[in-house]
């Protein structure tokens, strides 16, 4: 069975607890969430969680299906056309040895750049879809970062 990379939005009342029933919901049936994130929707009493999960189609069907029971949940969107960006903060030390330079153009090809900098450390950032953002830390290791930060994935319908 060939488990599929999925990205599930779901629409949920902003509340205590909700984010513990969600993540219930897939630790008790032994799912895994390989990224969560969630925010509050602006004037409104709603967040957005937006969830990466791996499966065949019948354990993502399964997912869904129960999703839609979690009292709390107002609307669940499986995204087939959407637009799906993740961050990441790299730390670099420097010293009169470090290349500048080459560290914000690596960044600025992921559509980010140098975003705070010290006397003895640099941070940069990265902001793009999940392969390429795996693609810049990779490529980022090879200035010896001393701190990675990576963000879930955010999404959005097309």
């Amino acid at each position: 069975m060939q488990k599929v990379r999925r990205v599930i939005s779901v629409i949920v009342q902003n509340e205590a607890q909700v984010l513990a029933r969600v993540s219930g919901l897939f630790a008790g049936r032994g799912y895994n969430i390989d990224s969560l994130t969630v925010a509050p929707i602006p004037n409104s009493n709603m967040s957005h969680m937006t969830i990466v999960t791996r499966g065949s189609a019948r354990v993502i069907e399964q997912i869904i299906k129960q999703l839609h029971k979690l009292i709390p949940v107002y609307k669940v969107i499986e995204h087939d056309s959407m637009v799906e960006k993740e961050m990441v903060l790299v730390k670099f030390a420097i010293d009169e040895n470090t290349n500048i330079a080459n560290i914000q153009s690596l960044f600025e090809a992921y559509n980010g750049g140098i975003v705070n900098a010290s006397k003895t450390v640099i941070i940069a950032m990265a902001a793009d879809e999940s392969q390429r953002i795996t693609h810049c830390i990779e490529a980022a290791s090879l200035y010896e970062p001393i701190e990675i930060v990576r963000s879930g994935v955010v999404a959005i319908e097309r």
